[in-house]
């Protein structure tokens, strides 16, 4: 049986070539150096990051995962390096990115296509 690698609103989506992990701090307005030079970070939130991409995809799976991701705010579960399991979490998604590597009859390939999911 093959392991699912992330799924979008319960659906399952094709394996990525990369998948990067990262944990954003969210600062409070206020924060910021004051004039003794001692940074005053106010932490109010930390929200993960998840930069995505495939390569070498084709139109009919990329098509997928554009439509998965397209909604304001989707539900991702996937394994969180912080947690140490699959965790399910709101996300939206940054710009896409797309570029074209053949494209001919039958032969429909992306050299990459890439975003960002943005925890909510």
């Amino acid at each position: 049986m093959a392991r699912i690698f992330w799924k979008v609103n319960g659906t399952a989506m094709p394996c990525p070539s990369t998948w990067q992990w990262g944990l954003q701090d969210v600062s409070a307005g206020e924060s910021g150096r004051t004039d003794d030079s001692i940074m005053h970070k106010n932490r109010v939130a930390q929200k993960r990051k998840i930069q995505i991409g495939y390569n070498g995809i084709n139109d009919t799976d990329a098509q997928t995962v554009l439509q998965a991701v397209n909604p304001e705010y989707i539900d991702v579960t996937y394994f969180d390096l912080m947690a140490g399991e699959n965790q399910t979490r709101t996300f939206y998604v940054g710009d896409r990115n797309g570029v074209f590597k053949w494209w001919w009859d039958g032969k429909h390939i992306l050299a990459s296509l890439t975003f960002d999911l943005i925890e909510r």
